[in-house]
């Protein structure tokens, strides 16, 4: 008897789980429900960073540390026999409790409108990212100029404060004809606790869809940073895709009158088209690259050293599971940039 209720407890769990995956499939396919979820994004967004942003330290990321305490504990008991359908019966739970507020939460915006139909089609050409690139040099050498130094020469940013309030204004200032999310007021930016661990991984930032938290490397070299925060608050807005959220961190930075915001962008945006060039033409980009004025050569030492010094296991491993994250969210890989710069292309196209 007790044998026939433990098991009819795991199949509800285990069946309310597939019945979500279930739900939340049909309901990505529903344009009207997808748009509910981004209402809703806009509440619950507004009301987490009201309850977290005032706290100095990144909500979120203690959230994932008991979580991942709970985990290994209920682990462990599935482990043991004794234990073990109890455990289970409790990480299905959980399972389930995580997986329908992840999706409310943050999950169905992958499903959203892609930002690619509100531009005019453009087909990417590689002598229009050549053009854009040798803009974008030129742009880059002069915004280098403008910003401070450390002691050995290399772009250096002092005052994050106000970077990221700069960050907010320019939510405010996007064309209205690509952004129609209401832009940010509350600065809810924070170092992550793991910064450490992020060096070793790759991962420059991320969002936090349980607390609404913009959480970056305070490890990172300067050139990463302002541009980082960007392509957070691009996804505070509602942006989920991760080549949307460049693009929208892009279009904050590329006319800020923040010089270490802007030369962060620029710089961004001249190694992505240089990363997308590189297939086609690649005697072109060292020719680029040999063109850096000497202190964008200094950015790009400190940027390889840094690299260099945190590349293993742990880069290669977090590399292959965050693409197939972005593949399964219906996004390209973490190693192509193809659809941002066929954004890129397509708005500069239009601007000019």
């Amino acid at each position: 008897m007790k044998t026939n209720k433990i098991f009819r407890r795991k199949s509800f769990w285990a069946g309310l789980l597939l019945a979500q995956f279930l739900l939340f499939f049909v309901l990505s396919k529903v344009p009207t429900a997808v748009y509910k979820f981004e209402n809703f994004f806009e509440f619950q967004k507004g009301l987490h960073q009201k309850l977290f942003s005032f706290l100095p330290f990144s909500v979120g990321d203690v959230f994932y540390v008991l979580l991942g305490i709970v985990t290994v504990f209920l682990i462990i008991k599935i482990i043991n026999k004794k234990s073990r359908n109890s455990g289970l019966i409790k990480f299905l739970v959980l399972l389930n409790v995580l997986y329908f507020t992840y999706q409310i939460f943050w999950g169905m915006l992958y499903f959203q409108k892609p930002l690619i139909e509100k531009l005019p089609q453009k087909e990417p050409d590689v002598e229009a990212m050549k053009a854009l690139a040798l803009k974008y040099l030129e742009q880059c050498k002069q915004t280098r100029y403008l910003v401070d130094e450390d002691r050995y020469g290399v772009f250096k940013v002092y005052r994050k404060k106000a970077l990221k309030s700069e960050i907010l204004k320019q939510q405010a200032v996007l064309p209205q004809f690509i952004n129609d999310k209401k832009a940010g007021v509350i600065n809810s930016f924070k170092p992550s606790l793991f910064k450490g661990v992020m060096s070793y991984t790759g991962i420059l930032g991320y969002y936090n869809p349980f607390t609404a938290e913009a959480n970056y490397n305070s490890e990172l070299p300067s050139t990463y940073l302002p541009f980082t925060l960007a392509h957070e608050s691009a996804h505070q807005l509602g942006y989920a895709r991760e080549q949307e959220a460049n693009f929208i961190g892009y279009l904050i930075g590329k006319n800020s009158t923040n010089d270490e915001l802007r030369y962060s962008t620029e710089y961004f945006v001249l190694k992505s088209l240089l990363n997308a060039i590189a297939s086609e033409d690649e005697k072109f980009v060292k020719s680029i690259i040999n063109q850096y004025s000497e202190e964008m050569k200094r950015d790009r030492f400190a940027e390889r050293m840094f690299n260099r010094r945190h590349a293993g296991f742990l880069d290669a491993f977090f590399g292959f599971t965050n693409d197939l994250f972005l593949k399964s969210n219906q996004q390209e890989g973490s190693v192509t940039y193809s659809y941002f710069v066929d954004l890129l292309l397509r708005y500069e196209s239009s601007a000019q």
